[in-house]
């Protein structure tokens, strides 16, 4: 995720108000932020869950939209998302 730079602290309120939430979601195992360390405007999270329903479960989730709302507006870009397997 890119972010404007004066938007950036707003995001990081906004992670910190809402990760033990995300975190504590039924199936979510792991969430963590990362910050690029070359282009400071770039974050990636990476998660953990379960099986694919449970993230759909908190992609389709209150909080998930309460979050996103507030997260979206503030990209300098289009944001990017993976799901992958560990191999």
């Amino acid at each position: 995720m890119s972010f404007k730079a004066d938007k950036i602290d707003e995001f990081l309120i906004n992670f910190d108000a809402n990760k033990e939430k995300i975190r504590n979601t039924k199936g979510c195992h792991l969430l963590e932020l990362y910050r690029d360390k070359t282009q400071t405007n770039n974050f990636f999270t990476y998660s953990y869950w379960d099986k694919d329903q449970d993230l759909e479960n908190y992609r389709n989730s209150d909080l998930f939209k309460n979050v996103w709302a507030k997260t979206k507006v503030l990209f300098s870009e289009k944001p990017q998302a993976w799901s992958v397997d560990k191999c």
